[in-house]
């Protein structure tokens, strides 16, 4: 027999997920626009009429814009941070480790439009600050781990002065999202990022790093043919 607690359990249950669910569907519908289209370009009335719900409804789990795109933004991170563990782990090495944030990185830039980081910093300061630590501290350390493992492998050159090349490679993965840096080139974002990020590994490899990075950015190649 069903006790109370039973039967409490069995109803607030199912309203707690579907809160979940709605609220995990605003994030999502809230994600793929800004993407596409920008922060600034896209309203509440826009991420509603795309769920095919009532903009109220939206206001029952994010009190204004600023909220959601915090929650968006922290919902990226979180993602980018398993990613990036998850190929640091299956990389062969620390040249391989590059080429599988590459193919991620496409994965990532396919949608992307490149004013999202100028909206985020002019139009949505909370969330911006929250980009900046993930940018300053994860991938800061993510960047200086790489570029310890390559030098003890033998395919970064051994005299690289880590600090500073980290911070100058953590400073120019974001330099295609500067408006300035945008003007009359004609290529898309995820082109100029990997353009950026070759020039990157051929300044740091060895003879025996250039030769991994030949193989790679030949497989590479090869499969986008």
């Amino acid at each position: 027999m069903e006790t109370l607690v039973t039967l409490k359990v069995s109803v607030v249950l199912p309203s707690i997920m579907t809160e979940l669910d709605t609220k995990q569907r605003i994030q999502q519908a809230a994600n793929d626009l800004v993407m596409q289209y920008g922060i600034r370009s896209v309203s509440m009335d826009d991420i509603a009429a795309n769920l095919g719900m009532s903009k109220k409804t939206i206001y029952q789990f994010f009190k204004d814009k600023d909220e959601l795109v915090e929650a968006v933004v922290e919902d990226v991170i979180v993602t980018n941070q398993c990613e990036c563990n998850a190929d640091r782990n299956r990389a062969d090495n620390a040249v391989h480790e590059i080429f599988l944030v590459m193919d991620m990185m496409a994965e990532m830039f396919k949608t992307m439009n490149p004013s999202i980081l100028f909206d985020m910093q002019k139009y949505h300061p909370a969330a911006f600050r929250k980009f900046l630590k993930h940018k300053n501290e994860f991938i800061y350390q993510e960047c200086t781990q790489n570029l310890q493992r390559g030098i003890a492998e033998g395919f970064y050159r051994p005299g690289i002065v880590v600090d500073i090349i980290c911070r100058f490679r953590v400073e120019t993965m974001f330099i295609p999202f500067n408006p300035e840096f945008q003007q009359n080139l004609k290529h898309k974002l995820l082109k100029i990022e990997e353009e950026i990020i070759i020039h990157y590994l051929y300044g740091l490899v060895s003879l025996k790093g250039y030769k991994l990075v030949e193989k790679y950015l030949g497989q590479k190649i090869k499969s986008q043919k």
